[in-house]
């Protein structure tokens, strides 16, 4: 379970943005849903991901936001002398933060 008790804490400020763009760049490896937005059918390395907050409304009982997120898929191919590769990537995500918890779900929206 992610909770964003930054973003949640500067919701309503300017410093919302920067907050949740912030957290999402720091959580952990495996933790947002990109390994449903490669293009290649390969692996995902979120280990240098770059957010960007798109949009974001409140809800009365939750903060829903759009971020932009870019990342790496690393391709496997055919065994050749640049194999795997790493091919940029990018995909866009809601991040839903409930307010009385600062608990965040993640999902793809899909391109």
């Amino acid at each position: 379970m992610v909770e964003l008790h930054d973003a949640l804490r500067d919701w309503g400020t300017d410093a919302f943005a920067r907050s949740l763009k912030r957290e999402i760049e720091g959580l952990g490896t495996g933790v947002l849903p990109l390994d449903r937005a490669t293009a290649h059918g390969g692996h995902v390395d979120d280990a240098d991901l770059v957010a960007t907050v798109i949009d974001a409304a409140d809800a009365v009982t939750f903060i829903r936001a759009r971020v932009g997120v870019f990342f790496a898929e690393i391709i496997a191919g055919c065994s050749c002398g640049d194999d795997p590769f790493a091919q940029p990537a990018y995909c866009e995500i809601e991040v839903r933060i409930e307010k009385s918890t600062a608990v965040a779900v993640f999902t793809l929206i899909p391109a």
